[in-house]
């Protein structure tokens, strides 16, 4: 079933309706407007008044603002979320002041280079709001170690103490703050010498913005890898080709989708396993056959992508993250099919196994409004989940 590319308050109205598990026969006798006012308005046929919308909101029981949208995507309070954003951004404000005054005293190297490595983790395992709260202070310990006992190792746990602030911010959805720390991280990887971090952080630009320069920034971190056949480097030329195939894929091509995606099985397979400890890209044969899925939802290819989705059986060791967006998509392609009370079931399941993450994931409110324009009466398990994601 295509999802409606209807956007305006009456496609809202009718969605909530729907979620308050009303016709529109019953909305009609709950507001001084008549029953064909409500239709035409549903489906974009009339304007909305304020009115109108005040009427409705008031039978609703909702605040207007969700019928005028657009609706909100972040789940935490605004006074906790900047909470948790602020100490961020002012920790990577200090990168270029040199040592910091303040500081009388900062943990030993290898300690700071372990808790650099744990954070990056702890995303993987979608604990956000724990790695935001823990990530200024190692950012202001690390930027003051670099400039005063600069080392390699110092400014790699550096560069990846910023990729960790950019994959948080993402998911808090600050993609501004996003892109300061990626950056920061290319400031801080470049005085690594390490090209592989290097391509890692243009792979990180290129699929922060979809423009004209995702590709040609995905080919440059290939370049910067050519001839190099270490596992590192063959794992990260691995996950550009399937960055590769995402932008192909948004493009509309899908003979190149299928040219990056063969190039990257055939790094998967001389890699050999999955390279989960590769800086947490987790490449490998299940990246690549997810990548698989992903490109052929962007592709509108549901039968093909439903397909994969049954075929695919994650390994134990799957990373939190990764399972939770397989989840999502699982869910959505099962929409798309007409099953919806599997797709609810997985992504009741996404809910649960990381519960921030999927709140965030834009399939997830594609699936949850797919659903309710499937339901005449939404099901209080879809009304609840509408209600979580801010619909």
């Amino acid at each position: 079933m295509p999802l409606p590319d209807d956007d305006h308050t009456g496609s809202r109205i009718r969605e909530q309706r729907r979620l308050a598990r009303l016709t529109q026969r019953e909305l009609a006798d709950r507001i001084p407007y008549s029953l064909s006012l409500l239709n035409q308005v549903e489906c974009g046929a009339r304007p909305a008044t304020p009115g109108f919308v005040a009427a409705v909101a008031h039978a609703l029981r909702v605040d207007a603002s969700k019928l005028t949208g657009p609706p909100a995507v972040t789940a935490l309070p605004a006074d906790r979320l900047l909470a948790l954003v602020a100490p961020i951004r002012e920790a990577l404000d200090r990168f270029d002041l040199g040592p910091n005054p303040d500081l009388a005293d900062i943990r030993p190297e290898p300690v700071l280079v372990t808790e650099a490595d744990a954070l990056c983790q702890q995303v993987r395992a979608t604990h956000l709001r724990a790695a935001a709260k823990a990530l200024p202070a190692l950012i202001v310990e690390l930027t003051h170690l670099v400039w005063t006992a600069p080392s390699t190792a110092g400014w790699r746990a550096l560069s990846s103490a910023y990729r960790t602030a950019h994959d948080v911010a993402l998911k808090l959805d600050h993609p501004d703050l996003a892109r300061v720390a990626l950056d920061r991280m290319g400031w801080a990887a470049g005085r690594a010498s390490d090209a592989c971090i290097e391509a890692v952080q243009r792979y990180k630009r290129a699929t922060l913005w979809r423009s004209a320069t995702s590709t040609p920034l995905i080919t440059s971190g290939q370049a910067l890898l050519a001839g190099l056949t270490s596992r590192e480097a063959l794992a990260v030329t691995g996950q550009l080709h399937l960055g590769l195939a995402t932008v192909a894929a948004k493009a509309e091509d899908a003979t190149a989708v299928e040219s990056h995606l063969a190039a990257a099985r055939e790094m998967a397979d001389r890699v050999g396993g999955e390279a989960a400890d590769v800086h947490w890209l987790s490449f490998g044969r299940v990246n690549v056959r997810l990548h698989e899925l992903g490109t052929a939802i962007v592709l509108n290819d549901f039968d093909r992508a439903l397909g994969q989705a049954r075929s695919i059986k994650l390994p134990a060791s799957t990373l939190t993250s990764r399972r939770a967006r397989y989840l999502v998509d699982r869910a959505l392609v099962e929409m798309e099919a007409g099953s919806a009370k599997t797709s609810l079931r997985y992504l009741a399941e996404a809910r649960k196994v990381a519960p921030e993450q999927t709140r965030h994931l834009p399939g997830t409110r594609a699936t949850i409004r797919g659903l309710v324009h499937m339901s005449r009466r939404a099901p209080d398990s879809l009304g609840g989940m509408a209600l979580w994601v801010g619909m």
